[in-house]
């Protein structure tokens, strides 16, 4: 089989996907999403894989961010496989969309507002109780996120990202004991998981200085991960489970291009080859 992976470089990742193709006897390419082009009748620069892996969602524009998944929607109609697919990409890189499906399963997420204007977002601010997280929309590894707990900041911070015509994600900030869970979900089921440790900061992300250690997943912890995936489509995902001051987890993230340098080595898992084989043959 011949896979493209979708990238913007040859990083880490990536070459761990082509050490894994290769160790199942399969061909796996880098690929530049940024130079990605179609054409009519239908043809694509990635005309002639069997498969096609999305690393990563490079920054652009609306026009361009649109035309490349259009190419990925048109090519799975065509039969190719594209992990993860496209809607499902869709829906987990809009943090509020990717939420709202979480909600509408039933399954429990912080309490949350987000609006396009600083007034409403101030508004929300104190009915949340003062203590908030302002996310980007899209974003992840926690790059852009910051805590705020002083009205003044908060309307500064509100104005700033009113005036960049950015939409405002304020989430209820959740006093947690210092760690969460991310749990590696590969066609239902969960291959692999490990505990993320905060170090000095609110932020467990691995990327901001978190520390990681191997966890094993009580049923409903499991249950929970596997049902996130489910809600926004993703046959191949990172789930982040934040404990609960009261018991239990909230669904803090779902991660539609979940990265595993840190989870590999912590759980024992080779994911790079349960990613590929899942590509193969469709089981995990």
């Amino acid at each position: 089989m011949k896979i493209a992976i979708l990238s913007s470089g040859a990083g880490w990742h990536v070459r761990d996907l082509m050490r894994a193709a290769e160790s199942l006897g399969h061909s796996a390419q880098p690929v530049d999403f940024r130079r990605v082009w179609a054409s009519l009748p239908m043809t694509t620069s990635l005309s002639g894989y069997d498969a096609i892996i999305v690393r990563t969602m490079p920054p652009g524009s609306l026009e361009q961010v649109v035309f490349r998944m259009d190419v990925l929607h048109r090519l799975e109609s065509a039969g190719v496989r594209v992990l993860n697919p496209p809607r499902a990409l869709e829906v987990c890189v809009d943090k509020y969309l990717a939420s709202a499906r979480l909600e509408s399963a039933g399954l429990p997420t912080p309490p949350t507002f987000i609006c396009q204007d600083a007034e409403s977002a101030l508004e929300a601010f104190e009915s949340l109780g003062g203590d908030v997280v302002v996310k980007p929309l899209f974003g992840s590894e926690g790059r852009g996120m910051v805590r705020i707990s002083d009205v003044e900041t908060a309307w500064r911070v509100f104005r700033t990202v009113e005036r960049m015509q950015a939409v405002l994600y304020v989430q209820k900030f959740i006093a947690h004991p210092g760690w969460d869970l991310r749990v590696f979900v590969i066609a239902g089921r969960a291959i692999a998981a490990m505990r993320r440790h905060a170090k000095d900061d609110w932020r467990t992300n691995v990327a901001q200085g978190g520390r990681a250690e191997p966890a094993s997943l009580t049923q409903e912890e499991e249950c929970l991960a596997l049902a996130a995936a489910e809600a926004v489509g993703t046959p191949i995902a990172g789930i982040d489970l934040l404990p609960r001051p009261d018991g239990g987890y909230f669904v803090l993230e779902v991660n539609a291009v979940p990265g595993w340098r840190a989870l590999a080595p912590t759980s024992g898992i080779d994911v790079a080859r349960e990613i590929i084989s899942y590509t193969i043959d469709g089981r995990a």
